[in-house]
């Protein structure tokens, strides 16, 4: 179907975003947290890896599916037959099933209880905060879009 497809060619132009975002993300980290020293991906994940080579290549093949992930789904916003609470329950949900284990597999949280619902509160707290950013844009948008049409 015409959804299918449009969450595909989503997905795939999710994949080069998620890895440019996981290299900027990187970058960042490594200037708050690194000294000044450019640090690819986590200590952790070099050291289950192996050698930081392997790290690197994990990590960009699972930024690449994070963002395949967040761009298929993003589909949701588009079926205007589902209610708001419907489309950002899936969307969440669809975020949640691709990022806990990516950040898990990625070493981008403590491997533990505590680090994994630490993880999730994070997650759930930045996810609000860009759906309440994002909804009270359009809000404003559609009120001066009516306010035009009076």
């Amino acid at each position: 179907t015409a959804m299918k497809k449009e969450a595909l060619l989503r997905g795939l132009l999710g994949v080069p975003l998620g890895i440019a975002l996981g290299h900027i993300i990187s970058l960042l980290a490594s200037l708050g947290l690194a000294g000044g020293e450019f640090s690819p991906c986590v200590p952790s994940l070099v050291q289950a890896m192996g050698s930081e080579v392997a790290a690197v290549a994990l990590q960009t093949g699972l930024s690449g599916l994070l963002g395949a992930a967040f761009g298929a789904g993003s589909v949701v916003w588009s079926l205007d037959h589902w209610s708001l609470v419907k489309q950002t329950g899936v969307y969440f949900l669809i975020g949640s099933l691709a990022m806990l284990p990516i950040a898990y597999l990625a070493h981008w949280m403590e491997h533990s209880l505590r680090g994994i619902l630490g993880y999730f509160l994070i997650y759930l707290a930045i996810f609000a905060g860009i759906w309440a950013i994002q909804y009270l844009t359009w809000r404003r948008r559609i009120g001066k879009l009516n306010q035009k049409l009076e």
